[in-house]
């Protein structure tokens, strides 16, 4: 007989889970207490780093079903997501997200479901680079100087102090500026 189990998590500790278990329920999963999963947690963060994720894993067992509200709870990325749902497939645990109608996604459909989203998210991410490149092009041809500007004034103050016999440490404490920011000033001439 299979079991149910829900995992829900949020990103600050002034969030909570309620609203997500509230949610599962009410599409029909019946999920006993020791099997709703809670975790507060960046998305940032794989899946596979997250320590209430892996305590979950640990109980999973073969035939039972994983209840997430979003794609989003799963994992950071389409890759991580994927990942996730294709461990969890191996295991032959079915995952359902309420928020893609509450398809299983182990199967046909939740598979299919899956590759378009993350082609989709691929997509956008190659948009993205592509914007990013075009701006830095755009930038060059306008004769804007990219990167980090030249720190002019503290090289300038570092050579000074050191043309007056300061030791570098002493020139870091003055200027209050870091040990290999002067050393990388002093160099220079």
């Amino acid at each position: 007989m299979s079991r149910t189990f829900a995992y829900c998590r949020v990103s600050t500790t002034d969030q909570n889970t309620s609203n997500q278990l509230i949610e599962i329920a009410s599409a029909g999963f019946a999920v006993e207490p020791h099997r709703a999963f809670e975790e507060v947690i960046s998305g940032s963060v794989q899946a596979k780093q997250r320590p209430v994720w892996n305590k979950l894993l640990e109980r999973l067992e073969m035939g039972d079903v994983l209840v997430v509200t979003k794609l989003d709870r799963l994992g950071r990325n389409a890759i991580d997501v994927r990942s996730t749902v294709d461990e969890l497939a191996s295991r032959e645990v079915k995952v359902h997200c309420l928020a893609l109608g509450g398809a299983d996604l182990t199967s046909a459909a939740g598979r299919m479901t899956m590759q378009v989203l993350s082609a989709v998210a691929e997509f956008e991410r190659d948009l993205l680079i592509e914007r990013t490149q075009a701006g830095l092009e755009r930038a060059k041809a306008e004769g804007k100087k990219l990167g980090r500007p030249e720190a002019t004034e503290t090289k300038q103050k570092v050579q000074s102090l050191k043309q007056q016999m300061f030791t570098q440490v002493q020139v870091a404490a003055k200027l209050g500026v870091s040990l290999p920011t002067v050393k990388r000033h002093w160099k220079l001439a």
